[in-house]
């Protein structure tokens, strides 16, 4: 009868661990969706070393101290968490080392959102300036040379910055330059822009003040709804690690319905088995909404 009782209770507990986890990551999606595409930039183009090398630089890395106390943490939680579980010294000692394991990973992950949510507020401050610029000098290229020269951006897109600049110079027009840009950076606010500023040079509007006005509200409104985003995708996310904690943590309300009997079963391979199940997937969850939290940070 307790065998019985002890593989319900764990089948209902691995079903709403996959029915939650997967309507989470739905509910997710579709918020993320609903703010538009690509909120901040694909950092496709860089390689991880020039990530971690910005992060660096930015001063947002991890210090030893901090790695530490993440393996720490990470092995001590993953060992007491199976241990509770399986009551196997060998077992916890496994599973805290897996736990470990993750760290880098979690950390390629943050590194990444960070470096992504660095070149949108560089890509903020380049559409913002250039339509300032613009303003004053009627000139695309002048704006171009006036932002860059004037200290607000920092590389990666400083140095794209300067290679349009080149561009414009050596083909004596700016549609080359502003299709480099369109595809290093693909922002609506920054094709936008461009195509703006390309009806304007091509055609040749004498006031243009308007219709700089109204790109440069349309860019705060972006850039507001976006920050509102990452608070809110931040709040939802904490809410996620607490509930997948507490998950783990159901075993214990097993253990007391069952008492004594639980510690029997476990010489049982496939109660081993269906608690391993619980661990492993709950574990890939977690993982899963980490990793979209990190990455698919969602877009324009």
């Amino acid at each position: 009868m307790n065998i019985t009782l002890l593989f319900v209770i764990v089948a209902i507990l691995i079903i709403f661990i996959i029915i939650y986890r997967s309507n989470a990551g739905e509910q997710t999606y579709k918020f993320v969706s609903n703010q538009g595409k690509r909120l901040y930039s694909k950092v496709a183009p860089y390689t991880y070393k020039e990530i971690r090398k910005k992060i660096k630089e930015l001063k947002q890395d991890y210090t030893l101290q901090q790695y530490i106390g993440q393996v720490i943490l990470f092995a001590a939680g993953g060992g007491i968490i199976t241990y509770l579980y399986f009551y196997n010294l060998i077992i916890s000692i496994i599973y805290g080392l897996l736990a470990v394991a993750a760290v880098p990973y979690l950390n390629y992950l943050r590194c990444k959102r960070l470096y992504s949510e660095f070149v949108f507020e560089q890509i903020q401050v380049y559409t913002t300036n250039v339509i300032m610029e613009f303003a004053t000098t009627q000139s695309f290229v002048k704006a171009l040379e006036g932002v860059y020269s004037s200290g607000v951006l920092e590389d990666p897109v400083k140095a794209d910055v300067k290679v349009m600049i080149d561009m414009a110079y050596e083909n004596g027009t700016i549609n080359q330059s502003l299709e480099y840009m369109n595809e290093k950076y693909d922002y609506y606010m920054v094709r936008n822009m461009h195509q703006l500023f390309l009806q304007i040079t091509n055609e040749g509007s004498k006031d243009s003040s308007e219709s700089l006005e109204n790109m440069s509200q349309d860019i705060d409104m972006l850039v507001e709804a976006v920050y509102r985003d990452r608070l809110d995708r931040e709040s939802f996310y904490k809410k996620f690690l607490v509930f997948g904690l507490v998950l783990y943590g159901m075993i214990a309300l097993v253990q007391i319905m069952l008492g004594d009997s639980y510690t029997k079963m476990l010489d049982l391979w496939y109660v081993n088995l269906l608690l391993h199940g619980i661990v492993i997937i709950n574990t890939y969850f977690l993982l899963a909404g980490t990793k979209f939290y990190n990455e698919n940070v969602g877009a324009e």
